[in-house]
């Protein structure tokens, strides 16, 4: 069974139908140019995600190497802000499949200028399909 804010709803095999499921993808990491630092225009940092994707039910599944892929694909080429990265992971991911209804991406940057020491910047959007 497959629960759901206190109610339970019945799952009928491996796809979920009957409930909305949520896949995560959890520290993904890649290296790319975020930043407006010159040195974070030209050398690539290493960048994490996490990705939370809500899928409605429905037929096929959504394949987790295809959601890293596009996660890989957004951190291409430059990017001033992690906002704007983030950004484009969540609508790349809603774009993904008509069953995706909401996308939340945390971009974290362990690498920052700052005066002090710091673990990370972290950015997180959340974005929905009816929004």
């Amino acid at each position: 069974m497959i629960r759901r804010a206190g109610k339970s709803a019945p799952s009928t095999g491996a796809s979920g139908q009957g409930a909305d499921v949520e896949i995560t993808l959890h520290a993904m990491r890649f290296h790319g140019l975020v930043g407006i630092l010159p040195h974070e225009r030209d050398i690539p940092q290493p960048i994490e995600i996490d990705l939370t994707v809500t899928v409605a039910p429905g037929e096929g599944v959504i394949d987790y190497r295809e959601l890293y892929s596009l996660c890989a694909s957004s951190v291409t080429g430059q990017t001033s802000f992690l906002e704007g990265l983030a950004a484009r992971v969540a609508k790349s991911a809603l774009d993904h499949s008509p069953r995706v209804r909401m996308a939340r991406v945390a971009v974290r940057k362990p690498h920052v200028a700052l005066p002090g020491p710091l673990a990370y910047a972290e950015v997180v959007v959340e974005r929905r399909a009816d929004a």
